[in-house]
């Protein structure tokens, strides 16, 4: 059986750097721009290698979430700090490195490695990491409520 969605996103050109991300599907319009580091870059402003970070981690909390649900593991808080290298190879920018930084708070401390591996299928299980040439990190930190983090 086969199965696909199409995303449907429009971009559109403002001034100088400067664009409006939409999509009929959304009721938030998101502003991008070409990053400080390049020529003529602006600063708080989403850019494509922030955007391409935050697919990441933000693919990791939502495939997380339903593998959580699916395993019922209780936590209290999911939060997840990542970082994306943007570094030039064969003289063209790429985006070489992702690292996730997952930090689980969790109510039971008989949850702990059970924790760990619902973090770990969905790394595995994350449809954009499986998506890209990036080398995906993933370094855990998993604490129990009233406890010292379990890394």
């Amino acid at each position: 059986m086969s199965y696909s969605h199409i995303y449907k996103v429009n971009l559109a050109w403002q001034q100088n750097r400067q664009g409006i991300l939409t999509s009929a599907e959304l009721d938030k319009p998101v502003e991008v721009a070409t990053p400080p580091p390049f020529p003529q870059g602006i600063e708080g402003t989403w850019s494509p290698e922030h955007l391409f970070t935050a697919a990441v981690s933000s693919c990791l909390m939502t495939t997380f979430l339903a593998i959580a649900e699916n395993s019922k593991l209780e936590f209290e808080s999911f939060t997840c700090p990542t970082s994306g290298k943007l570094e030039q190879v064969h003289g063209k920018y790429k985006m070489t490195e992702i690292l996730l930084e997952p930090e689980l708070t969790i109510k039971h401390e008989k949850d702990q490695a059970r924790a760990l591996r619902v973090l770990e299928k969905a790394e595995a299980a994350c449809l954009i990491t499986n998506s890209i040439t990036a080398t995906v990190t993933m370094k855990s930190t998993i604490t129990v409520v009233g406890l010292v983090p379990l890394h």
